[in-house]
């Protein structure tokens, strides 16, 4: 039998659970106090838990999803209604066989994820190349928001690692040789999601490492322009604090032409010190 409730809907589905996980209160602790574990097996039983990662949708907000398998036996629990409802998209209709069931839930739900990743990839990419091409308004934000997306995704993929590891274990020997065959499949594809995950995350350090120093290029270009402006105008500061002084027996004070003559000085400085630099290639 297969089953999608909600946690609240626990209750419809006593007659059909295992003994165990009533008894133990098991099950209790994952619908109630939201237990974190993604895997665990007992003797005639599974419990797998992930938090849903809607690829379909534009929502960011992920819910809980707890799988019950027994030897005959697949319910899913999930948080609120409309993961029920995505739930039961992804579960094949009238599958009498478990394994097929559980095969086909887990086909369904990374059916477009190689894509959504691939999506995500030419996001990112695009970002990339208007910020070279000049267009950096929010592009920080951008990174951060790529990064937070990026963790979320791990997080959501590292959990069906979990999964998997402990089903392809198959401890209690629920799952034939053949269930095991075909999860060993899928398990390929979550790992392939994964790896896709990790790529652009350090797609993405290297984008914020890249415009960091892009800014530090920028700062140090500021700076070294403002250090020129100050060595071209510090001999004239010198002059200016100089003459400023006014001794009575500074003989350029009695002179005529003491005010035309400085400022051609003063130009003959500043065109000095500007060509000395160009040629330098420091301006």
């Amino acid at each position: 039998m297969q089953r999608v409730l909600r946690f609240e809907e626990a209750y419809k589905a006593e007659s059909i659970i295992d003994n165990m996980a009533l008894q133990k209160g098991v099950l209790k602790d994952y619908l109630e106090k939201r237990r974190t574990a993604a895997f665990e097996s007992y003797i005639n039983f599974n419990l797998c838990s992930f938090d849903f990662y809607d690829v379909d949708s534009t929502l960011v907000d992920t819910a809980r999803v707890l799988l019950y398998l027994d030897r005959e036996d697949l319910i899913i629990f999930c948080e609120d209604e409309r993961t029920c409802q995505s739930m039961k998209k992804l579960l094949p209709e009238q599958e009498a066989d478990k394994e097929m069931a559980l095969r086909g839930f887990f086909t369904a739900l990374l059916e477009n994820d190689m894509d959504f990743i691939d999506s995500w990839e030419n996001s990112i990419t695009e970002a990339e190349d208007q910020a070279l091409a000049g267009d950096t308004k929010d592009y920080l934000g951008k990174i951060i928001e790529y990064r937070k997306e990026l963790l979320r995704l791990k997080r959501y993929y590292t959990q069906l690692q979990a999964i998997f590891d402990g089903l392809l274990d198959n401890e209690n020997g629920l799952l034939s040789g053949e269930a095991l065959r075909h999860l060993g499949i899928i398990d390929s594809r979550i790992d392939r999601c994964y790896r896709g995950v990790l790529n652009l995350r350090d797609y993405v350090t290297q984008m914020r490492e890249a415009y960091q120093s892009q800014i530090d290029i920028e700062q140090n270009s500021l700076m070294k322009f403002f250090t020129l402006i100050t060595a071209i105008f510090l001999p004239l500061t010198l002059m200016v604090g100089w003459y400023g002084m006014n001794f009575r027996n500074m003989p350029e004070l009695a002179s005529r032409y003491r005010y035309p003559v400085f400022i051609v000085v003063s130009i003959l400085v500043s065109i000095f010190l500007i060509r000395y630099f160009k040629k330098k290639k420091w301006l």
